[in-house]
């Protein structure tokens, strides 16, 4: 069996997701073979295998930086927040069901076995697997069927560190007050603490570093420093919606709706120099920019009521009337269509609701979800925003719940050449007659390089200016080269020397 490690935090949001994938790529650099492990991840944003299942994103980037291909067993449970009481439970990459926070926490005990089994068969395989928690170490209140902290580490036998978050204040009170809401026996599993997301100088922290080793009776395995490596964020708690970006030759604006998903489709723009993004959240109006995009949604028809109601779908419209570009993705691209149909109730009561109207579509709502990758080529005869992309291909995967049909007045975007990784042969997508509106059930199409230079550079010929080479040239190598950063950044200020120590027991 191969070695383990578990990092569990003080709260959501303090950077296990980070730390986790900078281990992972450590670990690859010296030689191991590594995979990480997630029992249960609770995110809108999620990811697609070559084997049609699904999974959470953050495991997706955690397997990247380990070098190894993304499967389900990484991240056996995933819960994708459906309303304010229950989630769509899915395991081992496939729906069970929509389940509220009460039938769930009975149905944990049906888990348990299934983490055991799959946790053991990564350890077989492996040199190495590290382990994220979720949330906070000390939910005490769900203590008796926690299969997310240690509960998880008694599962799989490992040793744990926590990891503190120093930014939001108190980092000290929240690594010593985990430790006292911990039972004894899980205490004996905490070989360490890291403290996360340093902003100063560190000789300010020793006397602290200290006083707490002295009182929690662990070693401090590291302080790290905030960093700029463009790594995806936590999977459900991120501090990118709050970013502000000054405006740059091209702006983007993305609605951020209430369950809105998959918001790493977008990470590729901020590795463009000309490109500047800003999410407009609750209580604020759409500006001026040049992209308007309405982003993936767990529940499309609740968020285009969201849109419509805060007075957003006019000013979609008026941005369209502008000649502006306006882009749906999969949720996003069923509401910019006339109608939207849910006879099976899959959404919710209303089984009709017109749509934004920018596309002549109408979207039915099915019972089954539709999990695949894909690869795809774009269609001929396209202009204006999307000139000179015929022929580029485009790859990625899709996640809904419905069918979308073309009306007359509508072109395909691209023709499906491979789903999961079978030759077919479909037309996908929909583009307007003036091709300032574009839909696409596929997420990730942007991160081909050529395919989203392409439509940047026409939009910079329409407003008179040069057209620019992206400096990536690979989203993928981007990534792998920051994955690198991350490792060295990690291995300046964590204490690897003791860490293998405690891997190795």
């Amino acid at each position: 069996m191969g070695k383990k490690i578990m990092l569990q935090g003080t709260a959501s949001n303090v950077g296990k997701s980070i730390l986790t994938a900078g281990l992972c790529r450590i670990f690859k650099q010296d030689g191991y073979s590594v995979a990480p492990f997630k029992s249960q991840n609770m995110a809108l944003n999620s990811f697609i295998t070559k084997e049609g299942l699904e999974m959470g994103r953050a495991q997706v980037f955690q397997a990247e930086a380990a070098g190894i291909e993304p499967t389900v067993d990484m991240n056996p449970i995933l819960l994708k927040p459906s309303g304010n009481l229950g989630s769509q439970v899915i395991v081992k990459g496939k729906v069970i069901k929509n389940m509220a926070s009460t039938e769930y926490h009975e149905y944990k005990l049906e888990l348990m076995y299934i983490l055991k089994e799959t946790f053991d068969g990564l350890a077989r395989t492996y040199d190495v697997v590290v382990m994220e928690g979720a949330g906070s170490a000390a939910e005490i209140n769900l203590k008796e069927r926690d299969i997310s902290n240690m509960g998880m580490a008694e599962i799989a036998d490992a040793p744990v560190i926590i990891v503190g978050d120093i930014d939001r204040g108190g980092v000290f009170a929240s690594l010593a007050g985990t430790m006292i809401l911990l039972s004894e026996e899980e205490r004996k599993r905490v070989k360490g603490v890291i403290i996360n997301k340093f902003r100063g100088r560190k000789e300010l922290l020793a006397e602290g570093v200290k006083m707490l080793e002295d009182i929690i009776k662990v070693p401090v395995l590291g302080v790290v420093p905030y960093s700029d490596i463009k790594i995806e964020d936590e999977d459900s708690v991120t501090a990118r919606f709050k970013k502000q970006m000054g405006k740059k030759d091209i702006h983007i604006e993305i609605v951020r709706t209430p369950h809105m998903s998959n918001f790493t489709d977008f990470n590729i723009f901020e590795t463009q120099e000309d490109v500047s993004i800003r999410y407009v959240d609750y209580g604020e109006s759409l500006g001026n920019p040049d992209i308007v995009i309405i982003p993936g949604t767990k529940n499309t028809i609740s968020d285009l009521k969201y849109i419509r109601d805060n007075g957003l779908e006019e000013q979609i419209k008026d941005l369209h009337r502008k000649g502006k570009l306006v882009v749906g993705i999969c949720g996003g691209y069923q509401m910019l269509g006339k109608k939207l149909k849910d006879p099976n109730h899959v959404e919710g009561d209303i089984e009709e609701i017109d749509g934004i109207g920018l596309l002549d579509t109408e979207t039915i709502f099915e019972n089954e979800k539709t999990t695949t990758q894909v690869e795809a080529t774009i269609c001929c005869g396209l202009s204006g925003y999307l000139n000179n992309l015929e022929g580029k291909k485009v790859k990625g995967y899709e996640i809904h719940m419905g069918i979308t049909n073309r009306g007359n007045e509508i072109s395909s975007l691209d023709t499906i050449n491979k789903k999961l990784n079978e030759d077919v042969d479909y037309t996908e997508g929909s583009v307007n007659n003036q091709c300032n509106v574009v839909g696409t059930y596929i997420h990730g199409i942007f991160d081909d390089i050529d395919f989203t230079r392409t439509i940047l550079n026409n939009i910079r010929e329409m407003k008179g200016l040069e057209k620019l080479e992206s400096k990536v040239i690979s989203f993928d190598e981007f990534k792998d080269k920051e994955y690198d950063k991350l490792a060295n950044f990690l291995r300046e200020h964590l204490d690897l020397e003791k860490i293998y120590e405690i891997m190795n027991g």
